[in-house]
């Protein structure tokens, strides 16, 4: 790994904040740019040093953790997302804001190095610790993992995400943007604002009106290819 990872700590409380701080200080790789003590400071932080990895408290007035990293999320060039709580029961949630790991309090120094050591992968071999063989899925506040070759497509309606499988469709709480980031780019193609499918089954491509086409899904589903997208499925399959 070249440069060094630049990062935020945030949390109100000035003792946890100095605890984590120091004990990340130990990792040769991470470098401490800033610290801020609420979710408002996080994000004009975040916008002004632009880190690659913020531990964010979860419990904090005004603005806690889980919007502020919601916030953090619709950057240009959205941070990694380590969230740090007390409560256990804040591991679903951390999933939904597509955080790489979530600490629980009081800090353990071995945890602490398992999540340093996902960062650092992820910034030497993002691919790897991005795609694997299954993704997390959010169903009715369950954990679901499912294996990615299984998955059809994803589709996205009036901000409702539901994800469909060889077996089953999973309306889940995750979001498509976030799932986007966590899938295979060589086997998931996003083809319409609202869709991305697998490419290992679409079983046709049809041309439709002003030289877009609708792909016929195994299952039988038609999945519409918008004009913003037809230059990257010709690509793909060039033709």
């Amino acid at each position: 790994m070249g440069s060094k990872i630049k990062t935020l700590v945030v949390d109100d409380e000035l003792y946890s904040r100095d605890e984590l701080t120091h004990l990340l200080e130990t990792y040769p790789s991470i470098q401490i740019i800033g610290e801020a003590d609420s979710g408002e400071t996080a994000i004009l932080k975040a916008l002004q040093l632009q880190p690659d990895v913020v531990f964010l408290d979860v419990e904090m007035p005004k603005i806690n953790g889980m919007n502020a990293a919601k916030t953090l999320m619709e950057l240009k060039k959205p941070p990694l997302i380590v969230f740090a709580t007390a409560y256990p029961e804040f591991a679903v949630e951390a999933f939904r804001c597509s955080a790489i790991d979530c600490l629980l309090k009081p800090f353990d120094e071995k945890q602490l190095a398992e999540a340093v050591k996902r960062i650092e992968k992820h910034f030497d071999t993002t691919e790897e610790i991005l795609n694997p063989d299954k993704i997390a899925l959010i169903v009715d506040e369950k954990i679901l993992l499912v294996k990615n070759a299984n998955i059809l497509y994803l589709e996205s309606s009036e901000g409702k995400c539901t994800v469909v499988t060889l077996d089953n469709p999973y309306k889940v709480s995750n979001t498509l943007i976030g799932l986007e980031k966590r899938l295979d780019t060589k086997k998931f193609l996003r083809v319409h604002r609202s869709y991305i499918v697998n490419i290992d089954h679409i079983i046709e491509i049809e041309p439709w009106f002003n030289s877009t086409y609708n792909l016929l899904m195994r299952g039988g589903s038609k999945i519409p290819v918008s004009r913003t997208y037809v230059k990257d499925v010709r690509q793909l399959f060039q033709f």
